[in-house]
């Protein structure tokens, strides 16, 4: 048994640290291109896991699969010169960097099932836990992907939502912000994230796989 745990913490570490950092340092890179230097002089604009990695976030999505996060990235929005737009384009960042990653191992997969590669094909022991990576890439990209995007603070989706919103009604919604993480963690451990999550995931994965999950 502790085997089996070791061998899926090994295949499970690589696809989830990469899917953490590269949705944190795409948050802090599109940040800087934007004019806002607070993320890169923190050293975030990098694609070391160190830098993003959140503790407790990481091991929510090495426990759950479905579900985690990293720290936050710093934006300073008076660095910006459209605010409104630019946060919207520094939150949507994170998200279709998961949902590119998810793309291109969904892209990988479906070759690799068509495509006969002598030295991985004849070598099972390095084929085989290759697949489980790209097969869990998919699903932890897109889980990802569509969790942030739930407009509940400090989530990539309420940070859209704040921007896109009238003045007046984006106020009423940052005063959600304080028990924004409460929110979160009801919804998560009484399972209704979960169970929102859990069809869409899977149903794109097939979409991108086509069929595979």
């Amino acid at each position: 048994m502790i085997n089996d745990y070791i061998l899926r913490l090994l295949l499970f570490a690589p696809p989830v640290l990469f899917a953490l950092t590269l949705h944190e340092c795409a948050h802090a890179w599109v940040a800087m291109r934007l004019g806002d230097p607070t993320a890169k002089s923190l050293g975030r604009v990098t694609l070391n896991p160190l830098k993003h990695l959140d503790p407790l976030g990481t091991l929510a999505l090495f426990v759950s699969g479905i579900f985690g996060w990293a720290k936050p990235v710093p934006v300073n929005p008076a660095n910006f010169k459209d605010p409104a737009r630019s946060m919207v384009l520094v939150s949507l960042a994170g998200p279709l960097s998961n949902v590119f990653l998810a793309a291109f191992f969904a892209l990988l997969l479906r070759l690799s099932y068509s495509v006969d590669v002598p030295f991985l094909t004849r070598n099972p022991a390095i084929y085989g836990p290759i697949l489980v990576m790209m097969n869990i890439s998919v699903l932890i990209n897109i889980s990802l992907a569509v969790f942030n995007m739930i407009p509940i603070p400090p989530l990539d989706g309420n940070k859209v939502l704040v921007n896109l919103l009238p003045y007046n009604k984006a106020i009423a919604l940052s005063r959600l912000e304080p028990y924004g993480f409460m929110i979160l963690m009801i919804l998560l451990l009484t399972g209704i994230v979960p169970r929102f999550l859990s069809p869409v995931v899977y149903f794109t994965a097939g979409v991108l796989t086509g069929g595979s999950f």
